[in-house]
């Protein structure tokens, strides 16, 4: 069978070394579109080493953690690619990300869900320094055509978008070449780069990654909503549910209630299609 669950959880977890510095951090808050206005003291805080603080989605592209791929070779795993689709993502962060930094992290599949036409694998990263954790990352991987093999169907991740008007509304440009940018935080996928493998994937031109979409999102909601402090996040969730066309504005809707936010994405030059959904920053 291509998925062995008992197999792929009992494996023994892989960890590595993992460091970061300012140019990482610097690099990728560009990546999701900070630094607009550039002389902003609002995104200096992004952009400007001597006033840098870091957004917690940046442990989605910290160091050389499992990641999807190397998630999908774990003992127990065989799955076509084609059948592969990224389709959530967590984090907690048990405290503020430093500047500069050197962790381990540690990676596992943590569960496998049978969904029936399809199986969710859970990979789940983990990253401690000397002080003690960092941060937990989930990723939530779709596999098509691998459920039915009898597993626990998993949690709900749905989350009943409130019966009101947002508290906040806001529109985030991605640029032209935003992907191109974004993706020397570590993520070559061509798909995001070249248009010929783009149409081959069955696009008619590149895509953004959805992890950039989740940090733009993230951003908007510390900027509109936190005071634009990035400390006061304790966890962030969302599941993929669109993709997004660099050239193309998100409309980011925001619902504020004590200790947390639920938020929903959509694309605004197609009708306000879904590109996050089910979406919630957790914080203090």
């Amino acid at each position: 069978m291509p998925i062995d669950a008992a197999k792929a959880i009992a494996a023994e977890p892989r960890s590595t070394t993992i460091t970061w510095d300012h140019k990482d951090i610097q690099l990728y808050h560009l990546g999701l579109g900070a630094g607009v206005p550039a002389t902003d003291p609002d995104e200096l805080r992004y952009t400007l080493e001597s006033r840098l603080h870091v957004l917690p989605s940046f442990a989605t592209v910290a160091g050389a953690g499992m990641g999807v791929v190397g998630g999908l070779s774990a003992p127990g795993i065989e799955v076509d690619l084609a059948a592969v689709l990224h389709g959530g993502q967590a984090i907690t962060v048990h405290r503020p990300i430093p500047v500069r930094g050197e962790a381990t992290s540690t990676s596992r599949v943590a569960a496998v869900h049978d969904k029936g036409k399809a199986a969710i694998l859970v990979l789940r990263t983990e990253a401690a320094d000397a002080d003690g954790p960092l941060w937990t990352s989930d990723a939530q991987i779709f596999v098509r055509g691998e459920g039915g093999f009898g597993g626990d169907r998993g949690p709900s991740a749905r989350v009943e978008q409130p019966d009101r008007a947002p508290d906040q509304v806001v529109e985030r440009p991605v640029r032209e070449e935003q992907a191109l940018l974004y993706r020397l935080s570590g993520d070559w996928n061509p798909l995001h780069a070249d248009p010929d493998f783009a149409k081959l994937a069955g696009f008619e031109r590149p895509i953004l990654h959805g992890l950039c979409t989740y940090g733009m999102t993230l951003k908007a909601v510390v900027d509109a909503l936190l005071d634009g402090d990035v400390t006061r996040v304790r966890s962030y969730a969302t599941r993929f549910t669109g993709v997004v066309f660099p050239g193309e504005t998100l409309r980011i809707r925001m619902w504020s209630e004590p200790g947390r936010v639920q938020v929903s994405v959509t694309a605004v030059e197609r009708d306000d299609a879904p590109v996050l959904s089910d979406t919630v920053v957790e914080h203090n």
